[in-house]
């Protein structure tokens, strides 16, 4: 029978691989059948996965270009709404970053979640990056929750959550996220949808027809 610490670890190596299409996992785990499962259950347009994917990087290369080496930032987006975490060396920094990404092509929105401090070390961006590979294996596990739905970045310990969710959904992962050792604050940045626009979005069965 396996231990606590060893399904932990599967859960977490599970929910990292199917987190991370671009990680050494995918080309192990992205079969067409898995992949299919994660764009259905994902609630955005494959077309408005693909605009997240075009601003996130147009947005770090932009902003690469203008602060280089001085600050830290990472970009996430979902459903053109982009959160702004990590490290800046001033206010002004802070500020001129919200600008660059606000006039990247397709972006709704901007949460400035950036900190005027020092860059993070490698020893706490680990740390976070553990930290998101257990909130999400937790939701993996989870029965009263869709993982996909949700995205997960952690910053200095403190989680965020993306994604289209209801009011329920997203208290009952608030609560699940603020157990998991190593959170110390979450902060929601969700699009909120009612339970009837859900069941829209959930996927439908697949049908046979009957053989004639």
């Amino acid at each position: 029978m396996k231990s606590a610490n060893q399904k932990l670890l599967g859960s977490v190596l599970l929910s990292v691989c199917l987190g991370a299409a671009l990680s050494a996992c995918a080309p192990m785990m992205m079969g067409g059948a898995v992949m299919g499962t994660l764009i259905a259950t994902d609630r955005r347009t494959s077309g408005m996965q693909v605009e997240d994917e075009g601003i996130e990087l147009k947005g770090a290369s932009r902003i690469r270009e203008s602060l280089g080496e001085r600050g830290h930032v990472n970009v996430s987006s979902y459903n053109r709404q982009v959160l702004l975490t990590g490290e800046v060396p001033s206010a002004q920094d802070k500020q001129a970053v919200e600008q660059i990404l606000s006039k990247v092509e397709n972006v709704r929105s901007v949460v400035n979640e950036l900190g005027v401090l020092e860059n993070s070390t490698l020893s706490q961006r680990s740390s976070d990056a553990l930290v998101t590979g257990k909130v999400k294996a937790s939701m993996v596990d989870a029965q009263d929750l869709f993982a996909n739905s949700f995205k997960v970045v952690t910053e200095r310990g403190t989680t965020y959550l993306m994604g289209r969710v209801t009011q329920r959904e997203a208290n009952r992962a608030t609560d699940l996220v603020r157990s998991i050792e190593g959170v110390k604050k979450v902060v929601r940045v969700v699009e909120l949808i009612s339970e009837e626009e859900l069941q829209r979005l959930q996927p439908k069965p697949a049908t046979t027809e009957p053989k004639k």
